[in-house]
């Protein structure tokens, strides 16, 4: 006898095994469509982001499947964070190299429904396509904010108190110990940097902390030094940041004490995905509570001013940076 699943083509088969139970709203029509509807709640709006993870440029060859696929949500979802929405929905877009398995696709599927569980955000569409390789991971993510609420990068104003949350480099020097750096750290401290760049950790209470308290807002994703230049290029604002107050992991202390030319990369290597917001003085006690309160630490680490630029000063010195933030161009 023949099953249902045998009367399928390839493409139709690896989605209705891998990616139907991943789509349980039902705007996706359990992926038998063309198209999805996604319909914000009463008021919101539709908030919506995009990015895709390259086997050999944004994870090393050889990795976990369930660490591909929740890198590429997490990576997504920290855009929708920092503009103050929560999550609604995504699009999947993949390109296998022939070595992709079932084993793998398996693996793949279930950190994805995984991470979509966890936050409510469920999988809505795609495309799938064999390439010659590289393999290639791509999402489109939805996010819903009250009407007029988004938080921009625009908006600083001088005044502004600069925050950033958890630590800063941590991923940026495990990638420098997977190529092969060789500090003297315990293992401990080795695990976390590694683990840091492998995996994102995304503050999601901060989506309505950053709604109601943020005057601009965007992640760290291509180091700290350039993202807080674009913000303070579209606020048309400047700042200048002490370093001793930027926050660093023990792990990230002591690399950079053993190898302080490291104190660049931590400062300007990408992949931190932590958020970086201005604040109006008036609710800086406000955000850092709040915060506190959903157990996440922002560091206050300068103050927005008239002008334009950014600086970071050691010992009252401006730092000058080879190359001020991660750029695939």
């Amino acid at each position: 006898m023949t099953s249902s699943d045998d009367k399928l083509s390839g493409e139709d088969r690896l989605i209705a095994r891998y990616f139907k139970p991943l789509a349980t709203a039902a705007g996706a029509f359990g992926l038998t469509d063309d198209a999805a509807v996604i319909a914000p709640p009463p008021g919101h709006e539709l908030v919506v982001t995009t990015d895709g993870l390259i086997a050999g440029v944004h994870f090393f060859e050889g990795e976990e499947a369930g660490h591909v696929a929740r890198k590429a949500f997490r990576v997504n979802l920290s855009d929708l964070v920092a503009k103050g929405a929560l999550p609604v929905g995504y699009l999947l877009s993949l390109a296998l190299p022939k070595q992709i398995d079932d084993a793998w696709l398996r693996l793949f599927a279930d950190a994805l429904q995984d991470e979509g569980d966890k936050c409510s955000c469920p999988l809505y569409g795609g495309d799938t396509d064999r390439t010659p390789g590289p393999l290639s991971a791509s999402i489109t993510m939805f996010g819903s904010v009250p009407r007029g609420a988004m938080v921009r990068r625009a908006g600083a104003k001088p005044g502004d108190l600069v925050f950033v949350t958890g630590s800063i480099g941590d991923a940026a020097l495990g990638l420098a110990l997977r190529q092969g750096a060789n500090w003297k750290l315990s293992d401990a401290e080795r695990d976390h940097l590694l683990s840091r760049y492998r995996l994102p950790r995304v503050r999601l209470a901060m989506a309505e902390i950053l709604r109601t308290h943020a005057s601009a807002a965007m992640d760290v994703s291509d180091g700290l030094a350039g993202d807080l230049a674009k913000l303070c290029r579209v606020s048309q604002v400047a700042t200048d940041v002490d370093v001793t107050r930027v926050p660093l992991s023990d792990a990230a202390k002591a690399v950079t004490a053993a190898d302080p030319a490291m104190l660049e990369a931590a400062l300007t290597g990408g992949d931190d995905y932590e958020i970086v917001c201005t604040v109006p003085p008036g609710k800086a006690e406000s955000l850092r509570a709040a915060a506190k309160a959903a157990d996440i630490a922002p560091t206050q680490i300068g103050t927005i001013a008239a002008g334009e630029g950014v600086r970071f000063l050691a010992g009252g010195q401006p730092l000058d940076f080879k190359r001020a933030a991660f750029s695939h161009f």
